[in-house]
């Protein structure tokens, strides 16, 4: 796939374009000297990139990928950390804290193109994605406990949503790795691909994605997360609120109105 364009963030994130694609957005985890550990460096890279891609209307899906042939990511930079004093510590947390969150609220639909070790805080940037599309050779986990760190980037919170408060509290306390047709089989992965495909076929479902109205896929990414974990009726006014800001905009008229010209449509994006 050609890439079009490339902006670096830091010397550890990059965001690409493609042909073909240009609706879709590629965040690259870049540090292949150390499995994509995310230091203090690449914590704030990830969290510039979000910022810059969640104002940027043009992009309809991004795809978070590794370019390391054997992890995703192993979490954070515990050689990093053992150089910390207590203080250091507490002054890292809002900026290691900043990259999950930013990919967490990106506005658009995200997925995560996972192979080889997706570990702790790996694991938990995956998570922070819709969707996680996992080739074989993939191995997720939650290993914290055995170097006594608790899991902090989301993973207590992100994993019962996927697999149910007893599945998460086993994955937590036993910190044990997943390997990835399990992995599949508890819901922690979306999508199963062949060894090294995992990047083409997040690649391509994103392009789906993106083919529709960049207004509704805003608008029901946060009805989705907004909706989680209320009360029915809650839960519908969330929807119901997400509705009304698609129904009245032009996206929705081109969209009927392409319908039924049998054309495909030509989203203004807003």
């Amino acid at each position: 796939m050609t890439v079009t364009s490339e902006q670096r963030y830091g010397e550890f994130v990059v965001v690409r374009r493609h042909e073909g694609q240009s609706h879709v957005a590629e965040l690259v985890l870049d540090r292949p000297k150390a499995m994509n550990a995310v230091s203090t460096d690449m914590a704030r890279s990830i969290a510039a990139a979000c910022d810059a891609l969640g104002a940027d209307r043009d992009v309809r899906a991004t795809v978070l990928t590794s370019s390391h042939e054997r992890a995703f990511c192993v979490g954070a930079d515990l050689k990093e950390r053992n150089s910390f004093t207590d203080a250091d510590l507490v002054r890292q947390r809002p900026t290691a804290r900043a990259a999950y969150t930013g990919v967490l609220e990106l506005p658009m639909p995200v997925i995560a193109a996972v192979h080889g070790f997706a570990l702790g805080g790996g694991f938990e940037l995956a998570l922070a994605c819709d969707v996680i599309v996992a080739d074989a050779t993939a191995v997720v986990g939650l290993p914290e406990l055995a170097a006594g760190v608790l899991p902090g980037a989301g993973g207590p919170t992100l994993v019962p949503r996927r697999g149910g408060a007893a599945r998460a509290a086993e994955l937590v306390f036993s910190a044990r790795r997943v390997e990835a047709a399990e992995a599949r089989e508890l819901g922690l992965v979306d999508e199963l691909v062949g060894a090294g495909r995992d990047r083409e076929e997040a690649l391509a479902l994103g392009g789906r994605i993106a083919a529709n109205s960049p207004v509704g896929l805003r608008a029901a990414k946060k009805a989705l997360r907004l909706g989680q974990g209320l009360d029915l009726r809650a839960g519908l006014e969330v929807e119901d609120a997400a509705w009304r800001s698609v129904a009245f905009s032009g996206d929705r008229a081109e969209g009927v109105a392409a319908f039924n010209e049998k054309r495909r449509p030509d989203w203004p994006g807003e």
